[in-house]
């Protein structure tokens, strides 16, 4: 059968709920797990450690442009996966003492100064045990002194009953953290999925905590904008129109500030909503079950991470506020301060319209008196031509020529300025807008 043309990432799209398949596991293992966080220029870096690794191994290495890689490279296997903002490698031996499974972690089999070497800031880094489950019931405070330094156990049993889980989100020796999983019949799939949600579990609750020293930072700064948006706030009611470039330019330095801020603190915030979300996510998925002495995770992470985020929360929650209020007074301001430059602008046009006026009446002045000018010129041209025709022997009166001329010389000149007037006002008016505009 022909079907028609394919989509162009149908295959791309299709296999990425196949992406990064948890590992089939059983007990019996040690297991050693690093989370670090990268920029950009670290994400090709992490790749390159991955194929070094793997040609030391004498593997095939991932292939470029790879995401995620899982492959046995002898004395160990190596799980490696790269996200938006960090980079995951899991090393997985088999053999785990009872005694004591962390006193040889798996990471011991990689070669020396390839861990060191590794890009990136160590964010998260477990060492995990999966031993067979024993028979009767299990002292948390005998397991707790005995392997995790004494410290309080969170945990209790997990997948149905199916295996149980123990760890104190401590730091230890060596800079690693521990988990204990003691399997009561899960298989190797299951194991893996579980496995795979406790690391995924650490690991988002770091992310999400990112968060929380830049709300910590951010306090000071929004109460201080807090108390500078109050005092520009207030000295608005009583601000003259001369006070108001000054209060419109703090205002914008305030704005700028609260901007600039939430910009950068932006993607954190929403970026630790995620994760937390990833985190009661996977807890739910594990159907945890309690254990007599002991917090389950959910509980734990109820009364340690809840409180952190909800600072978080309450934090961005603030500096979004302030922006807003920032937004209101400044277009307060700004409608404050476009009425006072109407207002000058009508008192411009006020002195403009009277110095039109004043102009207009200096205008007519001189029109009259360049009327009489004018016309007392004509005049004596005329009574020097009335004086030469008598002379030649015109029986004229020159007198009464004269005194004749001047009505008439005074309304033609007259008659005639006020026609060169209508002229050049004709001249200078705008043609008129086409009909219908």
């Amino acid at each position: 059968m022909i079907l028609p043309p394919s989509h162009p990432q149908r295959l791309e799209l299709n296999d990425e709920v196949h992406a990064r398949p948890p590992e089939a596991l059983a007990p019996g293992l040690r297991l050693s797990y690093l989370a670090l966080l990268g920029d950009p220029a670290h994400r090709e870096a992490s790749w390159e450690a991955v194929c070094d690794l793997a040609r030391r191994s004498a593997a095939a290495p991932p292939l470029p442009g790879a995401s995620h890689f899982s492959a046995d490279l002898g004395p160990f296997r190596l799980k490696w996966e790269r996200h938006t903002e960090f980079s995951r490698f899991m090393v997985i031996t088999p053999g785990a003492d009872a005694a004591d499974p962390f006193a040889n972690p798996a990471l011991a089999a990689v070669p020396a100064g390839w861990v060191q070497a590794l890009p990136g800031q160590l964010l998260v880094a477990t060492h995990l045990a999966l031993l067979p489950g024993g028979e009767g019931p299990l002292d948390p405070d005998t397991l707790s002194s005995r392997l995790f330094a004494g410290n309080s156990l969170v945990g209790g049993t997990v997948s149905g009953g199916a295996a149980r889980v123990f760890t104190d989100f401590r730091i230890h020796a060596g800079g690693f953290g521990r988990i204990l999983v003691q399997d009561h019949g899960t298989t190797p799939r299951q194991a893996g999925r579980l496995i795979q949600r406790l690391l995924e579990i650490d690991t988002y609750r770091m992310l999400a905590l990112l968060a929380l020293p830049l709300a910590r930072e951010l306090g000071p700064h929004i109460t201080a904008s807090e108390r500078k948006l109050a005092e520009i706030t207030e000295a608005l009611v009583t601000a003259r129109s001369a006070d108001e470039p000054e209060l419109l330019e703090r205002l914008t330095r305030l704005a700028a500030g609260t901007e600039s801020r939430e910009a950068r603190t932006l993607y954190r915030f929403s970026a630790a909503e995620a994760y937390d979300a990833l985190v009661q996510r996977r807890i739910a998925e594990l159907r945890e079950g309690r254990m007599e002495g002991m917090q389950t995770l959910q509980e734990f992470m109820e009364r340690r991470l809840a409180p952190a985020l909800n600072t978080c929360r309450a934090m961005a929650a603030r500096q979004d506020a302030l922006s807003r209020r920032v937004a209101r007074a400044t277009q307060l301001l700004s409608t404050r301060v476009d009425l006072t430059r109407e207002q000058q602008n009508q008192v411009v046009l006020a002195n403009m319209d009277r110095r039109a006026q004043m102009q207009l009446r200096l205008q007519e002045t001189v029109e009259g008196l360049s009327v009489a000018a004018i016309t007392y010129y004509i005049v004596g041209l005329v009574a020097y031509v009335a004086k030469g025709l008598k002379a030649g022997g015109l029986p004229l009166d020159a007198d009464l020529v004269t005194g004749i001329a001047i009505p008439v010389a005074a309304i033609a000149v007259a008659l005639g300025l006020r026609q060169l007037r209508h002229v050049i006002a004709r001249r200078a008016t705008p043609f008129p807008p086409p009909a219908g505009r």
